[in-house]
């Protein structure tokens, strides 16, 4: 989440037609192949529906809906919403001083977060998917430069104490890849940010 958002317990944070086949993504040039477009879509549809995400472990550690405005950003940014994760697939090691984990995982048929939009009448909408990968094991298995999906590399999220945010929001530098899969973005398919998704429509507490 350039953002990212979690707590496990802690502070973690198109317009796709249906189901319908997809043609080749293209973002910055790189190209996902329509097979495997496909492959990840038929694997991630279910969590249209965020009771059946929450049934297979992922959890909404804060009522947070991030939005540019939020993290010091331009407005017209947009907003990535609402991060449920899989505390599992992210192998968190501890919370102090900083959220910390082990995990490496970069399998989009298995996000380890997935993102909502909060809509007017309290339900929520699937709009992205999301892998965070931490900066400290990827190095550790021997990775040189960043995590890549078809050569779309992972953005490298870390403090910079030359601003008075914390970009990494309490977390150890890591990686991490929005898929706008469910939601079309005007910045393209790997944006951190999506102008065409909102949190207006979010109050903490009242989501269903």
């Amino acid at each position: 989440m350039r953002m990212s958002h979690m707590s496990y317990a802690l502070a973690l944070t198109a317009a796709c037609a249906a189901a319908a086949p997809a043609q080749s993504v293209k973002s910055s040039g790189f190209d996902v192949p329509a097979d495997q477009l496909n492959a990840i879509r038929a694997a991630t549809e279910k969590y249209r529906d965020v009771k059946v995400a929450m049934a297979e472990g992922y959890v909404l550690p804060m009522q947070m809906c991030v939005a540019s405005k939020n993290e010091g950003l331009p407005a017209q940014l947009g907003a990535m919403g609402l991060h449920y994760v899989r505390p599992d697939l992210l192998k968190i090691t501890g919370q102090q001083p900083r959220v910390s984990g082990a995990g490496t995982h970069t399998d989009f048929l298995k996000p380890s977060v997935l993102i909502y939009e909060p809509q007017p009448d309290g339900s929520q909408q699937l709009v992205a998917i999301e892998n965070l990968v931490w900066a400290k094991g990827w190095k550790e298995a021997g990775n040189k430069g960043a995590p890549a999906f078809h050569n779309n590399e992972y953005f490298y999220v870390h403090d910079n104490p030359d601003t008075p945010v914390d970009e990494a929001h309490g977390f150890e530098p890591h990686y991490e890849l929005h898929f706008w899969l469910y939601r079309d973005n005007p910045a393209g398919m790997f944006a951190p940010f999506n102008p065409s998704v909102s949190c207006d429509s979010f109050k903490a507490q009242e989501h269903k």
